[in-house]
């Protein structure tokens, strides 16, 4: 009996480890994901709403140097090494074995056998579990209240060299066109931040497919997979777009690229499937985050598309 119980510990520690930790639960993950043409690895311009641009990708398809290689509306041939098996699993192994060998039990307990193992897995779920908890915290003391409504336009003009990408940041080799955006664009992607969180509140597959493009989808749904592995959903509702303003805009290859920053406020709740009760976030208190998102299309007068979705950089 003794022994059953052990090895049920160990499978429900294995459990806990093979399961992504996301480091937010919103749509995007709380990471850098998606594609930019060829300034996928360039940084976006600072904006007045996000002064210290933007985070490296951390999910792409694009390869460097080979921008063309793969285009935002292909999925991804691969998984990130992030995210991998060996990415979360080897790296958790590693450092359980590592505090083993303080605790004198080593990797596999010097070859003390079956018992050791399950001592080192255990190890492993305590960590998993206190790294999970310190995330959390931080990211509660982090996340101001949010009272105030949109204002009524809530992108902001920015100057010519902002406005069409020509300056600012790095940038690649291959030529680029610039692209004006009017109202029409900006209300656009508005509509397009709003659809994107009912889709994912949804669990809609098919509706982000109308708003996202195929490599955003897949990286959406793998985030959903993940969630669900934990008996988890996540909803964003009343999402208000607070202020927002253009980094750049381009177009290259026949397909235009607009990429801006946007500081939204919502109601951000993660649920347990099985009792319906609040793990993470709140159903009454409004959180913020400030993203960069870009978008494409096919040329003037076609819909745009969530290509990628990028963390503001902090200070």
């Amino acid at each position: 009996m003794r022994r059953t119980a052990s090895f049920l510990t160990a499978l429900a520690a294995l459990a806990l480890v093979l399961t992504p930790i996301l480091a937010e639960a919103r749509p995007g993950g709380g990471g850098s994901s998606g594609s930019r043409g060829s300034r996928t690895y360039s940084a976006p311009p600072a904006t007045q709403t996000a002064p210290s641009g933007a985070q490296r990708m951390d999910r792409t398809a694009t390869q460097p140097g080979s921008p063309a290689v793969t285009r935002p509306g292909m999925a991804p041939g691969a998984a990130p090494a992030s995210r991998g098996f060996f990415g979360s699993f080897g790296g958790a192994l590693l450092m359980g074995g590592l505090i083993g060998g303080l605790l004198g039990f080593g990797l596999f307990g010097g070859g003390a056998g079956f018992g050791a193992i399950l001592g080192m897995l255990l190890q492993v779920a305590l960590i998993g579990i206190v790294v999970m908890l310190v995330v959390r915290f931080f990211r509660r003391r982090q996340q101001p209240a949010m009272a105030a409504g949109p204002q009524a336009h809530a992108f902001q003009p920015q100057p010519e060299a902002k406005q069409f990408g020509g300056a600012g940041g790095m940038k690649a080799a291959a030529p680029a066109v610039p692209v004006a955006i009017g109202p029409a664009d900006y209300k656009g992607f508005e509509q397009a931040l709003v659809e994107l969180n009912a889709a994912w509140s949804k669990r809609d597959l098919t509706a982000l497919r109308t708003v996202a493009t195929p490599e955003m989808v897949s990286y959406f749904a793998q985030d959903l997979r993940d969630l669900e592995a934990r008996n988890w959903r996540n909803e964003t509702r009343d999402v208000r777009l607070d202020q927002g303003d253009l980094a750049e805009a381009w177009s290259e290859d026949g397909e235009d690229y607009a990429t801006v920053a946007m500081r939204f406020s919502m109601l951000d709740a993660t649920f347990d499937n099985a009792t319906n009760e609040v793990v993470e976030g709140s159903t009454t208190k409004r959180t913020e985050a400030t993203e960069l998102w870009t978008f494409v299309r096919k040329g003037p007068g076609g819909r745009w598309m969530v290509s990628a979705i990028q963390q503001a950089a902090t200070a």
